[in-house]
């Protein structure tokens, strides 16, 4: 079992080199990584099978895709570690740049922290108006049971005065038709007085 860390040099960032390094680590059974560097190379480390490793370096050196174009491989090899399980890609496409995509997303994500403070914002808001029509309900049905009590008061106190009215005209009819009687009583005696009758 080897280790290798290969440096591949030239059009490498960008096309798609990483996975064609993956792909090929993996048909191979070759643990490690690929990742890209900030000179714009490629840096591979890897562990497997002497000829396993030479195989990957052979491919990339020579079989790339035709859109990619490796200009130099440099190769050190060291003792094996065994600690890869798999093998991966590693790190930004293009370490120090963001890709239009990368950049488009952060601006998504900017937009999406502005809306949800603004939602936030218009909940708070609402949770504020929903308390101020509680009150206002409560206060209209405070106000509506007042009416209702006034109207009912009202009502009684109607129906008090049209039974005392009634009462009154009772009485007065009463003392009216007393007092018309004896009027009628005493005219009787002063015409029987005077001899009218």
């Amino acid at each position: 079992m080897k280790r290798a860390n290969i440096i591949a040099k030239g059009k490498v960032q960008k096309v798609g080199y990483r996975d064609f390094v993956q792909d090929n680590a993996r048909e191979l059974g070759i643990t490690g990584y690929v990742e890209n560097l900030e000179d714009g190379n490629v840096k591979v480390v890897c562990e497997g099978e002497e000829d396993a490793i030479e195989g990957l370096i052979n491919s990339v050196k020579q079989n790339p895709p035709s859109f990619v174009r490796v200009e130099e491989v440099n190769v050190g090899y060291e003792e094996y570690k065994g600690e890869f399980s798999g093998f991966e890609r590693r790190g930004a496409d293009v370490p120090g740049e963001e890709s239009e995509m990368v950049v488009l997303m952060r601006s998504f994500d900017k937009k999406g922290e502005v809306m949800i403070g603004i939602l936030s914002s218009m909940n708070e808001t609402l949770g504020s108006m929903n308390e101020t029509l509680k009150s206002v309900k409560e206060d209209t049905s405070q106000m509506l049971e007042k009416q209702d009590d006034t109207i009912e008061a009202i009502e009684r106190s109607k129906e008090e005065i049209v039974t005392e009215i009634s009462s009154l005209r009772e009485d007065l009819r009463s003392y009216m038709e007393e007092k018309f009687a004896r009027i009628e009583q005493e005219i009787e005696g002063i015409k029987a007085k005077i001899g009218m009758v």
